[in-house]
């Protein structure tokens, strides 16, 4: 959903070419899965557009020298990022909510099955990453 939604807001006002916009799974059960079924109907009510045929990649080591920011929803994520990246001696990873001022992670619908609440922390700590983009 991060994903979508960074491109999204990157597109609205002309940035979208300035920026290279991955998502990569850092679990091996989400490898080569689509886009969960209620993320995608969430995105499509709130009219963002997503690539229904893409599916899930490993993130790799080398992703860490790829990219610029490295950016994780939970702190979960952050450790399993700095666990393949080898640490995270440049300081790229980040907690997307950092951005919204708010340290926490996004709300996790995988158990709670509240894929809105989850929508508006991306689309607000997305926002926020990108007014500092800017």
């Amino acid at each position: 959903m991060a994903e979508a939604v960074m491109r999204h807001l990157l597109q609205r006002v002309g940035r979208a070419d300035a920026f290279e916009i991955a998502s990569a799974a850092v679990s091996e059960e989400e490898w080569n899965n689509p886009i969960y079924p209620p993320a995608a109907r969430t995105l499509r009510a709130h009219g963002i557009p997503y690539d229904p045929v893409r599916t899930a990649r490993p993130m790799t080591a080398a992703d860490y020298d790829r990219y610029d920011l490295i950016i994780g929803m939970d702190e979960a994520n952050l450790r399993a990022i700095r666990r393949i990246a080898g640490g995270d001696p440049q300081g790229k990873v980040r907690l997307l909510m950092d951005y919204a001022g708010e340290h926490r992670s996004v709300a996790d619908p995988w158990y709670t099955r509240d894929f809105e609440t989850a929508y508006n922390d991306i689309y607000t700590g997305c926002q926020a990453l990108m007014k500092q983009l800017s």
